[in-house]
């Protein structure tokens, strides 16, 4: 397993970091993604150590805390061979104080999160959505005040937007708090958005990706083919409506190209499009879920192999899209280009940072 720096902080994570969005069970999305229970849990956890994967995410609304519930008696007995990740922010209940990042909310799921878990510390807490009612200020002193009592190690977003992110970071620096290290971010071969704006700042202000639906939500994984219908036991039944949408055309013609690359190279659907990811820039560590071992198995495939420069072309123009303004005048007019040049295309292999480390 290869091992890369979060951003600019000094925390190594793996490529491959384990998403426990399956672990409970609970609700009507969740229930759909997954329902495994603390035994089933920890022989996942016990395949996913034995590949060097060390790092686990989760987040408090996954299963109403379930998940973190579950995934604290998977890891029980082996805290100090792990990387927990969690998030908290989205509702959790219908109160005026059950959802947002208040100081009190804060305190609160991190308290709940370290109680769950069934540990003393969460080596990477997120802030699972931008709370627009609460000061940045707010926000950002009392992570600093968790990290102080080291109940947090690193702190870390997902799901915001560029100038979000870029307000949160400018906050820290003015006023001497922890920088966020790590985006937490859907990306994937049906969902390049991540690449315009938030790459670019990213790759700028040295905040390393995690990335979470990488088989974008569930339809890379070899299942869905042009002209038949969704698959009876396929998720999306219930889930599609929760996910970003896709077209029909725009995803078939990128599968076409992964059925290509995966004949050239042997392997999977799924891995080959999880691999296309571990070369992009900025991407520390990529959020692979799994149901039962043999999917698991399959997923960790994705790593100890490379896809060759014109393998990765192929799927780049498959999976393209025309930039939005205002980023289409750097990508298609001199001038522009010129004074700002585009992060594409960039130097193949050049996503592992220099301090990567090999396991």
């Amino acid at each position: 397993m290869e091992y890369r720096q979060l951003g600019a902080s000094g925390l190594k994570v793996p490529a491959l970091s384990f998403g426990a969005g399956t672990f409970g069970g609970q609700g009507p999305l969740f229930g759909a993604w997954g329902t495994t229970d603390a035994r089933q849990a920890r022989r996942l956890v016990d395949i996913c150590l034995e590949a060097g994967i060390t790092m686990f995410d989760t987040a408090d609304v996954y299963s109403s805390g379930a998940s973190e519930e579950v995934l604290g008696a998977a890891i029980k007995g082996r805290r100090d061979q792990v990387l927990l990740s969690t998030k908290a922010g989205l509702p959790m209940g219908d109160g005026p104080g059950d959802a947002g990042t208040s100081r009190s909310r804060l305190i609160r799921a991190t308290e709940d999160a370290l109680r769950r878990l069934g540990t003393d510390h969460i080596d990477l807490f997120q802030l699972h959505a931008y709370d627009a009612s609460t000061p940045v200020e707010e926000v950002l002193g009392t992570l600093d005040q968790l990290v102080r009592d080291g109940k947090i190690r690193y702190t870390g977003v997902s799901n915001f937007a560029g100038w979000q992110l870029m307000k949160s970071l400018a906050a820290a620096d003015r006023l001497g708090y922890p920088r966020y290290t790590a985006h937490q971010v859907y990306y994937s071969l049906v969902g390049r958005d991540y690449e315009w704006e938030l790459m670019p700042l990213g790759q700028d202000q040295g905040v390393g990706a995690m990335v979470w639906s990488p088989l974008g939500w569930g339809r890379l994984t070899g299942k869905l083919r042009r002209g038949r219908p969704l698959p009876a036991g396929s998720r999306l039944h219930r889930t599609a409506d929760y996910g970003p949408p896709v077209a029909d055309e725009d995803l078939f013609r990128v599968v076409d190209a992964l059925d290509e690359v995966a004949a050239e190279t042997g392997r999977t659907v799924p891995q080959v499009a999880l691999a296309w990811l571990l070369r992009r820039p900025t991407v520390a560590s990529v959020i692979i879920g799994a149901r039962d071992e043999e999917q698991l198995r399959q997923n960790i495939g994705a790593v100890g192999w490379e896809l060759t420069d014109e393998q990765v072309a192929r799927l780049d123009a498959a999976s393209g899209k025309p930039a939005p303004y205002p980023h289409f005048p750097y990508e298609r007019q001199e001038g522009f280009a010129r004074l700002s040049p585009p992060l594409f295309p960039y130097r193949p292999g050049a996503a592992a940072d220099a301090g990567s480390a090999e396991a």
